[in-house]
């Protein structure tokens, strides 16, 4: 079984920040410890902010990689703490 396997997905390609920390924070609340949630946001503030706020809030981001035929659109896989 994979241990980075989500548990819930969402995107937010089309949001600006802060809602893209916004909605992330949100859908992390409704999850419990040790699930994982994948989060497909854009290059540029969304890239550099989400996954520094969601450190300071004590959840692991586990991976982050470009999708490779969608230039600028990335996959972020955080695991709630």
């Amino acid at each position: 079984m994979d241990n980075n396997a989500p548990d819930q997905k969402i995107d937010i390609t089309t949001d600006v920040c802060p809602m893209t920390f916004v909605r992330t924070r949100l859908k992390l609340e409704t999850m419990a410890p040790g699930q994982v949630l994948e989060v497909t946001l854009r290059d540029g503030e969304p890239l550099k902010n989400v996954p520094r706020s969601v450190k300071e809030m004590g959840d692991h981001v586990t991976d982050l990689v470009e999708i490779a035929d969608m230039p600028g659109t990335y996959r972020l896989t955080i695991r709630k703490g």
